[in-house]
């Protein structure tokens, strides 16, 4: 065994450690996903708290109750079990970290938020070491991150590809957009409810003018 480890390259260490760091990443989160699906997981409080007055929990208990509904808690639970598997394989490493980073620093926020400070900072140091192993990994993976960078910079252009008037039109067309979402909602009620649809209209119309 030691003349087998002897053997290894001094340069693979770090790789090693690389790999190290993606799978302590990837427990963390697949441990914590699955623990959101379960039962007797994450959130949620006593049945003691749940008779107290609000005003009388801390921010953390409340948030902790509303992040135990669903389908919230689920979602949260079954991204971060991708996001670790992600983090598994090298051919999708670099999405996993992208996950990770952006899962984790809203959790972080949230917990900077609504924790008591002491534990707060407690969670603040363990996600500064997540992020540096984060960093390492993407500095590890540096040759494929090029590849990346120059594929989504690689037609950027200054040259407007619009008339000017077209990008002044833009927030006019968003809006039209917008509202075009609700047209098979009132198409259905003007069918179903008219005179309801009928009202809303002059109603609407007299606020107008």
């Amino acid at each position: 065994m030691i003349t087998k480890l002897r053997a290894i390259p001094k340069e693979r260490y770090y790789e090693y450690f690389i790999l190290v760091a993606r799978f302590l990443l990837a427990f963390i989160f697949i441990s914590y996903g699955f623990g959101k699906l379960t039962e007797d997981g994450q959130f949620g409080i006593s049945s003691k708290e749940l008779a107290t007055p609000i005003k009388d929990l801390s921010l953390f208990r409340v948030m902790w109750y509303l992040f135990d509904h669903e389908p919230f808690k689920s979602v949260v639970g079954v991204l971060q079990i991708v996001t670790g598997i992600l983090l598994l394989f090298h051919r999708t490493v670099i999405l996993g970290v992208f996950f990770f980073i952006s899962i984790a620093s809203n959790i972080l926020l949230m917990d900077i938020s609504f924790m008591p400070e002491g534990l707060a900072m407690g969670f603040v140091k363990r996600f500064i070491l997540y992020f540096i192993l984060c960093g390492l990994i993407l500095w590890h993976e540096r040759e494929r991150m090029k590849i990346i960078w120059k594929a989504m910079i690689k037609d950027f252009s200054m040259k407007l590809r619009f008339p000017i008037i077209l990008y002044g039109m833009i927030p006019v067309f968003a809006i039209f957009l917008e509202v075009s979402a609700g047209i098979p909602q009132l198409v259905y009620h003007f069918i179903t409810e008219p005179d309801k649809v009928f009202d809303f209209v002059l109603q609407v119309f007299h606020k107008l003018f």
